[in-house]
């Protein structure tokens, strides 16, 4: 490996959000590394899943999107793997990218987003407005085994991950339990939010833990509006697929054109939607300043009653039922009888009278002409009707920013995996393309598999890139460290061949022998830059040497001679 070879494999293990950034190829190795873990793959074997077998994929996808939600929490722990700071990480990727793109496009670098942004204090709303100097948190992606870890720390009683860790898993687990092919689905990465654009049916994006379908994205919810917040008032960093990548920053593309062309018109389609009652009701739920400027007309026994909007809104929060669609007349049947008026209320739209309007004037919003016709219809009664005009608008049609599409797009070998294939079958495929599939090569370095994999990378992360266990530690001696590694649980969260990292160690509290030696070299180091370490693995045998010698028992199977020399590691020559 040259130098910049190196630091992105060592970045494969550790899944910064800097790290992803810079070399966006690892966020499909995340999803390919969940892909060969056999976690989601036990998910098959369960009874809610088992009986769905038969079923359509979308039928699946809303099934896993329960299992999810109530399996998964979402963390926003922004200490969770400690902390680092912005002089060293801009210092460490100046070569990639320079200091001002990165501000401009990272949160913990200074990035506010846009108008909206700015005005909801996105900064204090998640925390960062903490990090005010040049100490900011270690933002790390999780693997699915990380994830579901989080059962073992303290104040955690489910699996958790914050968004870039959920969007994976979804990929994955969308792939694997609900047979959704791998080219239908694109991720796409925000400096706010990381979610997915799943090419079924009308299109359905992944939110957290959530799913939006578009019918839901057009509801009005306070739910819909917050996951319509990263689309609506942030850039798209960059957009993953089975097929490559392509990155707001970079010239070079290796997502297919096709594919990249396809994606912006099923989103374009996806965010846009026609003007109807039900969806200028959606707006009115949305913006609740205007209902009081419309009102409702229903016949009882021939004859009209009206009924003010903001009422029936009223009625609607606790129900069941839902203005304007198919449980609309339930609803009203809801209503107190002396709700009801039996004359027109003045100042007031009437709500049949404008879906007539809308109809017969086909009013189209993308328009000068449609935003003229409905100004001019509703400016009798709404103050500042342009204003109401503007906002409905923008309610109905959204357009992403998406990276700029003239990239050089470079030849890459897509990940082609049937969707029919065993978790056997997918290692195997991506053992024989990884040396043509950069990609696929480094899903092995964040698959953790080090029976395959140069050692090099991830003892360079376990030594330089993992402050949680050197904080833990930092008022123990090392025999204090020692003896808490010693009572700590000696199972891996990691099966077979692979390993952990010291923080996951630390977080968790348990860990294979091999794993616990380095966390001790990790805390070892940090107290004494100077000092060479050597770590002997011995099949069940694991021997740290120093100034002293620590013993340590392993299940890996590993034989092995690990030497951690003074200073910086890096690659070799």
């Amino acid at each position: 490996m040259n130098p910049e070879q190196f630091e992105k494999y060592t970045s494969a293990i550790t899944l910064s959000d800097m790290e992803i950034f810079v070399f966006p190829e690892l966020m499909y190795s995340l999803v390919l590394a969940d892909i060969m873990s056999p976690i989601i793959w036990q998910w098959r074997r369960l009874e809610c899943f088992k009986k769905l077998e038969g079923k359509s994929s979308y039928k699946k996808l809303m099934r896993l999107k329960q299992f999810i939600m109530d399996e998964y929490e979402f963390n926003l722990d922004l200490e969770t793997w400690g902390l680092t700071s912005k002089t060293k990480e801009l210092k460490r990727f100046e070569k990639f990218v320079s200091p001002d793109d990165v501000a401009g496009s990272n949160a913990l670098f200074g990035y506010h987003g846009d108008k909206y942004y700015f005005d909801v204090d996105i900064r204090r709303h998640f925390g960062l407005d903490r990090y005010d100097s040049d100490i900011i948190p270690y933002w790390k992606t999780e693997t699915v085994e990380a994830m579901d870890a989080f059962r073992h720390k303290a104040g955690y009683t489910k699996r958790a991950g914050e968004c870039v860790s959920l969007s994976a898993l979804y990929v994955a687990a969308a792939f694997i339990v609900c047979g959704i092919p791998l080219k239908d689905i694109y991720m796409i990465l925000t400096p706010l939010h990381s979610q997915n654009f799943i090419d079924i049916q009308d299109g359905v994006l992944t939110n957290n833990r959530r799913l939006v379908t578009k019918t839901m994205w057009f509801n009005g919810t306070a739910i819909s509006n917050k996951a319509q917040r990263a689309l609506r008032n942030e850039n798209v960093t960059i957009v993953a697929h089975s097929s490559g990548y392509i990155h707001c920053l970079y010239d070079d593309a290796t997502i297919n054109r096709k594919a990249y062309q396809y994606l912006t018109g099923q989103l374009a389609s996806y965010l846009s939607t026609e003007l109807t009652l039900q969806v200028f009701v959606n707006f009115l739920r949305s913006n609740r300043d205007y209902q009081k400027f419309f009102q409702l007309c229903r016949q009882c026994r021939g004859q009209a009653q009206f009924l003010k909007a903001e009422v029936l809104f009223h009625y609607e929060h606790t129900s069941n039922y839902r203005i304007a669609d198919r449980t609309h007349e339930k609803l009203l049947a809801e209503v107190s009888e002396e709700d009801f008026v039996p004359y027109q209320l003045p100042g007031r739209i009437r709500c049949d009278e404008l879906e007539e309007f809308i109809k017969k004037q086909k009013v189209n919003l993308k328009n000068h002409d449609g935003k003229t016709a409905l100004r001019r219809y509703i400016e009798p009664v709404i103050p500042d009707a342009q204003q109401f005009v503007e906002k409905l608008a923008d309610f109905v049609h959204i357009e992403a920013k998406l990276p700029a599409a003239e990239k050089s797009y470079l030849p890459a070998e897509p990940i082609e995996i049937p969707v029919e294939q065993s978790r056997k079958q997918i290692i195997d495929y991506l053992q024989q393309v990884r040396r043509t599939n950069p990609t696929a090569d480094l899903a092995f370095y964040t698959y953790r598999d080090m029976e395959s994999c140069d050692w090099a990378p991830f003892i360079k992360a376990a030594v330089e890139r993992n402050p949680v266990s050197i904080q833990m530690a930092d008022s123990m001696s090392l025999e204090e460290v020692y003896a808490w590694l010693e009572q700590m649980k000696n199972i891996s969260i990691y099966d077979g061949r692979r390993l952990a990292q010291p923080d996951e160690v630390a977080n968790y509290k348990t860990g294979d022998g091999i794993e616990k030696a380095l966390l001790l070299a990790n805390v070892i180091r940090q107290r004494d830059p100077e000092q060479d370490i050597k770590i002997t693995v011995d099949n069940n045998d694991v021997v740290l040497k120093e100034k002293s010698e620590y013993r340590f028992v392993s299940d890996k199977g590993f034989k092995k001679q690990i030497s951690i020399p003074a200073g910086e590691i890096t690659c070799r020559k």
